[in-house]
């Protein structure tokens, strides 16, 4: 007879719980069981309520040959008891991990999460960097123009500036050319 651990499903939708036990491999989860070894509540927030376990029972049923399921091997193991399914089982996993890296393949939902964490820090970074340099580009691109503008303006202004001078002359030369024409018309009459 070949006997498996196995949890068996409990309690009500959305509030699981669920009972070890010790069952013929060739029945369904929830069917005939040989003995209750144990129970597990997860939503249980006392860590000693969570895991109750009998822990000679399970080292018995193991001894006789039994095999836990992979969620029950990783149970057991909390309290100290490690089968050689699971170490076989663990080992396994780590193989396929070191396999998965040799070949840059990412193994299991944590590394995907860290690898895409990455990515998106290195994303923002560079987006920031991007931001910072087209920030100082377009600054620089305004300085310039300020620049290129008030350079305009004081040549503009000194444009101005010489036309009024010339301008200023031209008229300061007229009134003393006029003052002088009168005068030798005068003189011309007077003589």
């Amino acid at each position: 007879m070949a006997v498996k651990l196995r949890l068996m499903r409990m309690g009500r939708r959305h509030k699981p719980f669920f009972r070890l036990n010790a069952i013929e491999s060739r029945n369904p989860r929830d069917g005939r069981i040989i003995e209750k070894l144990g129970h597990y509540d997860p939503i249980e927030k006392d860590a000693s309520k969570q895991l109750v376990l009998n822990k000679e029972r399970i080292e018995y049923w193991i001894s006789a040959g039994a095999v836990p399921s992979d969620t029950v091997a990783e149970l057991i193991a909390r309290i100290g008891i490690a089968s050689k399914h699971y170490k076989e089982s663990k080992a396994r996993r780590k193989k396929a991990r070191l396999i998965a890296r040799k070949k840059g393949l990412l193994f299991d939902g944590t590394q995907r999460t860290q690898v895409k964490k990455v990515a998106e820090k290195t994303e923002n970074e560079a987006k920031e960097k991007a931001d910072a340099e087209a920030k100082a580009k377009a600054d620089a691109e305004a300085k310039v123009k300020a620049d290129a503008e008030a350079k305009l303006k004081a040549q503009a202004d000194a444009k101005a500036k010489a036309e009024a001078d010339a301008k200023a002359k031209a008229e300061t030369k007229a009134e003393a050319e006029a003052e002088a024409k009168p005068e030798t018309a005068e003189e011309k009459k007077a003589e």
